[in-house]
């Protein structure tokens, strides 16, 4: 048995969103068995600790997809300079025109 939480074949593109969504959901569940124990629902304290356990696991998924998207900017961040490479003769031989422009102003 699957369970699938998105239409189609395709994983979310934005996680973190998506694990929100859960959170804000598993939330709203507990809020409501919650209101049904005070209401003298007794049957309802299975339903509760299932929600707690939910909630908690959403959480803890919440954090860590957080923590994987903090990282993966920080790596992104790291990498922005790393692809570039001096070409060190295109820049001696730049370095030579300007030196000769300046020797040709000069009467030199």
């Amino acid at each position: 048995m699957s369970i699938r939480f998105t239409e189609g074949d395709e994983i979310p593109t934005d996680v973190v969103g998506f694990t929100e969504e859960l959170f804000r959901m598993a939330i709203r569940d507990l809020r409501g068995v919650v209101s049904a124990l005070r209401a003298g629902q007794a049957a309802e304290v299975k339903v509760a600790k299932a929600a707690i356990r939910d909630l908690r696991a959403i959480g803890m998924d919440l954090v860590r997809e957080r923590a994987n998207v903090e990282a993966l900017r920080k790596q992104v961040a790291g990498a922005v300079g790393a692809g570039t490479e001096h070409d060190l003769d295109a820049a001696r031989d730049e370095i030579g025109r300007r030196l000769a422009v300046l020797r040709a102003s000069r009467g030199d």
